[in-house]
């Protein structure tokens, strides 16, 4: 049959290819146009997922079910490792890595309490009051692990229960740990030596060493009125505001010089070494009735620089995450696109301040972007315009969803159903390295179609059947956009406390069925007789089992599964701040006595107090 008969002319086609010749040429000239950041090729439509809707009795049966979780894993501590620090799950015997005071039991004190567990609270608690923190000459205790562990632990059982047994063992150990702070600057140091009331340590610290325990030391000091351990937390606080941070963007690096008090190094991460400072900043503001000014302006800083510039998005599957960067000169920025278990802290961070701050209206809080940018380089100060372009809480949320999200994707990709402790992002293909920022000016630009790069639900990746060759499998890999790095999951609470934020502050229940699936993991893979052990090999069919049951995984872990299974909400977020560790604090305000004897600034203060 003739083109002719079926109502085509040759002068129709030739129009018609002319046509569609003209339409390529304008729409590849669009999309030149509106490239000039890179972008991955074309966003396509994310993966529709339906997430059902149960009835709330379910949900308390998963709850219910993490609770024997927790008893498992106590009561076998109880009887193969109490009192000593750790239950090694596979030799069933203990190991003592915290300082040989129970660790365990007094990080597991609060879960529970908020379980309900009564008996197995009163039976911890003869050790913990019996527990001599002087230890022998010579013993160096180290100072981060054992505030955010013990002092924490102590401090959120004493606020939950009102037993005055537990606030005078806390005293005790914050005086105990007092002279790390003995040091040129007012940095604590790595290691205190209780028995001889000395420090150690090197003269460099790590950010999450030197900067994670303001939290317990305020409300340590508001509780007790003394003021050795409230003006420690204020000194730190303006340590921190006043430092130099010009060359980092007005974020804090990762280590400092602990003589001089100013940054040692430019190398920029919310993972590993530096992840409970940057918490801290939101959170000691939260924790003093959002009234502490300067921590308020830190966290800003702190997120504006890593929304910018540690944020970014890969070529395919389009993975949102967050790495680290070092400068070693202006213009000698070198990122390692490694995405950390640790960072996975990061979006829950980001969904508490969602829910706390007004981020459209900081000027109604004392916030200033102009002040906040003075000190930096005509670079740095842009970044601010360029997220002025949105509405700051939609930014941050979808931010912190995207993240949470390729969280729950390197845990849903593996066999195991674990998420291995540090992946390999790819980093390039045909635009280069993207920055998510960059991506979602583009989808902003193009109109906005579909959710904002990142954000909408994807599937987790399966390895194509009959890989044999090395080849081939690089290949699988490439089109999982990443490769992993540490093999290892340590029971590690990071993704589960993200969940858990987002949960209780969008209601979207698929943050629930995502830690649902982790539980549902970690039960299948890392149970064992006498409790859970870290997984090896999470990347395998047949994983390897770890002899280390480590206490964040019942202070944490578990804590944020249970309270995310929990329709009740026993833990309000404008009522109670968690630490790093999982311990939830009350919130307070100083009183204008307490602010003058503290030393407390007008900074420090909201103005109807100051």
């Amino acid at each position: 049959m003739s083109l002719h008969r079926r109502g085509f002319s040759s002068r129709r086609v030739l129009v018609a290819i002319a046509f569609s010749f003209a339409l390529c040429i304008l729409y590849y000239t669009h999309l030149r146009n509106t490239q000039s950041d890179p972008l991955p090729e074309l966003i396509p439509e994310e993966d529709v997922v339906f997430w059902p809707t149960e009835p709330p009795e379910i949900w308390a049966e998963r709850a219910v079910q993490v609770k024997n979780a927790f008893l498992h894993a106590y009561h076998g501590y109880e009887r193969y490792a109490f009192p000593h620090d750790e239950l090694t799950p596979l030799s069933n015997a203990s190991t003592n890595s915290f300082n040989k005071w129970g660790v365990t039991a007094v990080d597991s004190l609060d879960t529970m309490l908020l379980m309900g567990l009564k008996d197995e609270y009163e039976r911890a608690l003869p050790m913990i009051m019996n527990t001599n923190f002087s230890l022998p000459a010579n013993t160096a205790v180290p100072f981060f692990e054992t505030v955010i562990r013990y002092l924490g632990g102590l401090l959120s059982a004493y606020a939950l229960s009102n037993d005055t047994r537990l606030l005078t063992k806390a005293d005790e150990l914050g005086a105990k740990l007092l002279p790390a702070f003995n040091t040129e600057s007012g940095f604590p140091v790595y290691a205190v030596n209780t028995y001889e009331g000395v420090e150690s340590g090197p003269p460099v610290g790590m950010l999450a060493e030197i900067a994670s325990w303001q939290l317990e030391y305020s409300y340590l000091g508001k509780i007790t009125g003394k003021e050795e351990y409230a003006e420690r937390a204020t000194l730190i606080t303006d340590l921190f505001y006043n430092a130099n941070l010009t060359f980092s963007g007005g974020m804090y690096p990762t280590k400092w010089d602990l003589t001089s008090g100013e940054p040692y190094d430019l190398h920029l991460s919310v993972g590993a070494a530096a992840d409970s400072a940057h918490e801290y900043t939101l959170k000691q503001y939260l924790l003093t009735a959002q009234t502490d000014k300067e921590n308020l302006e830190m966290y800003i800083r702190m997120t504006t620089h890593v929304i910018n510039n540690l944020m970014f998005i890969s070529p395919q599957r389009h993975l949102v995450y967050v790495t680290d960067m070092s400068t070693y000169k202006l213009e000698d920025t070198r990122v390692t696109h490694h995405f950390e278990h640790l960072s996975c802290f990061f979006p829950g961070l980001l969904a508490l301040g969602v829910k706390m701050l007004p981020l459209d209206d900081l000027e109604s809080v004392g916030i200033n972007v102009e002040e906040l940018t003075r000190d930096l380089l005509p670079r740095d100060r842009g970044g601010y315009e360029a997220l002025s372009e949105f509405n700051l809480t939609d930014l941050h949320l979808w931010a912190a969803e995207a993240i949470a999200q390729t969280c729950y994707i390197t845990y849903a990709d593996q066999p195991t159903g674990l998420g291995p402790e540090t992946v390999s992002m790819r980093a390039g293909g045909k635009f280069g390295i993207t920055r998510w920022m960059s991506a979602v000016r583009a989808w902003d630009r193009q109109g906005r179609r579909g959710p904002p790069p990142g954000v909408g639900d994807k599937l987790p990746w399966s390895e194509p059947p009959g890989l044999v060759s090395t080849k081939e499998r690089d290949r699988a890999t490439v089109t999982r956009d990443y490769g992993v790095r540490n093999i290892a999951y340590y029971l590690r609470p990071e993704t589960v406390e993200s969940f858990y934020m987002l949960w209780r502050v969008t209601g979207d229940v698929r943050w629930r069925y995502r830690g649902w699936h982790v539980f549902q993991a970690i039960e299948r893979e890392a149970k064992t007789s006498s409790g859970y052990a870290c997984v090896d090999r999470v990347h395998m069919k047949v994983p390897v089992l770890l002899d280390s049951m480590p206490s964040y995984f019942l202070a944490e872990t578990l804590k944020y599964l249970y309270l995310l299974f929990l329709d009740e909400d026993i833990v309000p977020l404008d009522r109670w701040v968690f630490n790093t560790e999982a311990h939830p604090l009350p919130v307070f305000a100083w009183t204008p006595e307490e602010s003058v004897a503290y030393g407390i600034t007008e900074e420090h203060l909201p103005s109807a107090v100051s």
